[in-house]
């Protein structure tokens, strides 16, 4: 793909954002909202990340034409978003505050109140922020909306309209949220139904400058709730850190609030006039809560066996993450047990940022938790040897151990593709002791198979078996491997084919030299660092005698590396019919010209081939989740120079 076509393709993302924008801030504005908050947050940011200057992004939205049009006293212009506790700490670094005011962030329909001498003249909606419908016959109706003040004050009162939980459930079910029923229902001509909704109010300015009753952000509220307002609660935090505990606390309890809150509003203690005036207000900050985040408590850690590597896994009390129901999450070592100081019964953030797998971010203090430590392993399970303990990694250090060798003759049966030797032959094979290592197996002959294809009778009839025939011939049909696939096929801990490459490419390009290079030489390659370089240097000399086996007794033959094709370091997948050859014609043509071939869609996967690039499949669509490049066959076949 050229640099124009990656320009014009940004090009029409940029319209196709701004469009949608502008369609979905219509209909919220009129309300018949079509999409949830975090959806059209998402267009935003993405919008905002690919043209941070677009005038869209300085806009509200506005009204309908059905009522008579009236200025605010207040500006109510939108605020900055934070999505996530990184995007709030990068504000907070600008904003540093000797205390952060933290208040709800109400999910419903914004509304000013103007009062002259404390009567209530109009009520006005949000509109394109300096403009609204006013909508005063209908406020006059809602619960919370004071006809009359205690006091002389001219000025403006900023609230929400809100439905609460229970009259959406009663009365609007038919509604897909209460925020859009809300919206709808205070703009109706006829006021049918105002009395229904609710007002809650944040925000105060008075027109007389000199005759403002309060002094700072925290004597606003007070100023409000002595006026009969219902008001947001207000916390106090002394920290960006103390911010995003509480969020990560009222988050959980969220469900518990009669009305729906989408986030946090932080703010100073000062008053500035200034900031409030401008289109998007930079001194405060939506901090918004995540549909792909939620809090739970850790209620136990089961540790995965997975060849020689016990991995931690937390169970939690179940929660909705981006529409699943998620109870489960990688701990992946001793090392994050550590640093995230988690404990049996901690509060823990789960999140599930655009990933396939969820979790756990950080350990949110709650009062009152009873605590038990997480005690790791102390043995293998099976061989009974002491387990090692790296941090990055616990394992069982007993290159003999049982568990260690069939899952290594699994690894290898699926690196090198010998397919016609299922895993259920592997393990029956290894039970018997008729194989327990990479040269064992091809020591089989049709003979020892045969035993594992026919029952008793046709054996002492001397009947031969076509499925051992048909194994035996698919392992030696194994023999000539690429060396990337060799080593990786020795199952070292983290290390596959594509990082192999990538060693090779960097001049470790036969084996001994892989097995001769020290543990900063193989950090010193792209895609290693110091842990990894330990793990793969480790596993190298752990399996050393064995590789120098196979290869001086030519059981297998390493192919020479093709560093020079024009597929060198890219990997591709095969789905679907080809249409001008087979698919393994196409996964020769990969090794040829030095590209590595995968048999499913991996992070790593340079392109996903298919003549169906358009079809919901499961690699497609692990593909686009991925972004990995789909193409079809005469694209390949291009690439390639045929």
């Amino acid at each position: 793909m050229t640099e124009n076509s990656l320009f014009t393709e940004e090009n029409l993302r940029v319209n196709e954002l701004v469009s949608l924008i502008k369609r979905y801030q219509t209909s919220y504005y009129n309300g018949e909202g079509e999409i949830s908050d975090a959806e059209f947050d998402k267009l935003w940011d993405e919008l905002k990340e690919k043209d941070p200057d677009n005038p869209i992004l300085k806009k509200v939205g506005a009204d309908s034409g059905n009522f008579q049009k009236r200025k605010h006293i207040m500006p109510m212009g939108s605020q900055e978003k934070a999505a996530n506790p990184e995007q709030f700490l990068a504000w907070a670094e600008k904003h540093s505050y000797s205390e952060y005011l933290v208040e709800y962030k109400l999910d419903g329909a914004s509304l000013e109140l103007q009062y002259e001498q404390g009567k209530l003249v109009r009520a006005v909606t949000r509109g394109d922020g300096s403009v609204g419908d006013e909508i005063t016959a209908n406020a006059r109706k809602m619960r919370g909306v004071l006809h009359e003040l205690p006091v002389a004050y001219s000025g403006g009162v900023r609230g929400e309209v809100l439905m609460f939980h229970d009259v959406h459930d009663t009365l609007y079910a038919d509604k897909a949220n209460c925020r859009n029923a809300a919206n709808g229902v205070m703009k109706r001509k006829d006021g049918k139904g105002a009395e229904n909704l609710n007002f809650i109010c944040y925000d105060a300015m008075s027109s007389e400058d000199d005759k403002s009753p309060f002094r700072d952000e925290k004597e606003k509220i007070e100023w409000l709730k002595s006026c009969g307002f219902e008001t947001v609660p207000l916390f106090i935090c002394k920290s960006s850190e103390e911010v995003i505990d509480l969020r990560a606390k009222i988050d959980e309890k969220r469900k518990e609030i009669p009305y729906d809150i989408d986030g946090l509003v932080i703010k100073e203690r000062t008053i500035d006039k200034e900031d409030a005036f401008r289109a998007r207000p930079d001194r405060q900050i939506a901090f918004k809560f995540n549909l792909e985040e939620a809090v739970s408590v850790l209620r136990r850690v089961e540790w995965s066996e997975n060849g020689a590597t016990y991995t931690p896994i937390a169970e939690f009390d179940a929660v909705e993450l981006n529409g699943t129901t998620v109870q489960r999450a990688s701990l992946v070592n001793t090392n994050t047990i550590r640093d995230l100081s988690i404990h049996i019964g901690s509060h823990i953030v789960v999140v599930k940022r655009g990933e396939i797998i969820p979790k756990i971010e950080r350990v949110v203090s709650f009062e009152n938790e009873e605590l038990t430590p997480i005690v790791p392993p102390c043995e293998c399970s099976v061989c009974k040897a002491k387990l090692v303990d790296e941090g990055t990694r616990l394992y069982c250090p007993n290159v003999h151990c049982a568990k260690r060798e069939l899952h290594q003759l699994l690894k290898w049966v699926s690196v090198i593709d010998i397919r016609d030797l299922g895993e259920t032959l592997v393990r029956s094979l290894f039970a018997d002791g008729k194989i327990s290592s990479i040269s064992s197996l091809y020591a089989l002959d049709e003979d020892t198979l045969s035993p594992y294809f026919l029952n008793e009778e046709s054996l002492t009839k001397d009947k031969k078996s076509l499925g051992a025939k048909k194994v035996f011939a698919s392992i030696q049909s194994h023999r000539n491997l690429k060396l990337s696939s060799f080593v990786a096929g020795f199952d070292i801990e983290g290390i596959g084919e594509t990082l192999v490459e990538k060693l090779i490419s960097a001049g470790y390009n036969t084996l001994e030299s892989l097995l001769q290079a020290s543990e900063e030489q193989i950090a010193a390659v792209s895609g290693f660092a110091e842990i990894m370089a330990h793990t793969f240097v480790v596993g190298m000399a752990e399996n050393a005698d064995e590789m120098r086996a196979l290869i001086s007794a030519k059981t297998i033959v390493i192919e020479e590396t093709n560093t020079s094709g024009v597929f060198s370091g890219l990997s591709f997948c095969f789905t679907g019919e080809l249409n001008t050859m087979k698919r393994a014609e196409a996964q020769n043509i990969v090794k040829s010209l030095g590209g590595i071939v995968k048999s499913s869609v991996v992070k790593e996967l340079s392109y996903l081939v298919t003549n169906d690039t358009s079809s919901g499949s499961a690699k497609n669509a692990k593909a686009a989740k991925l972004g990995i490049p789909v193409i079809d066959e005469e694209a390949f076949r291009k690439l390639a120079g045929l």
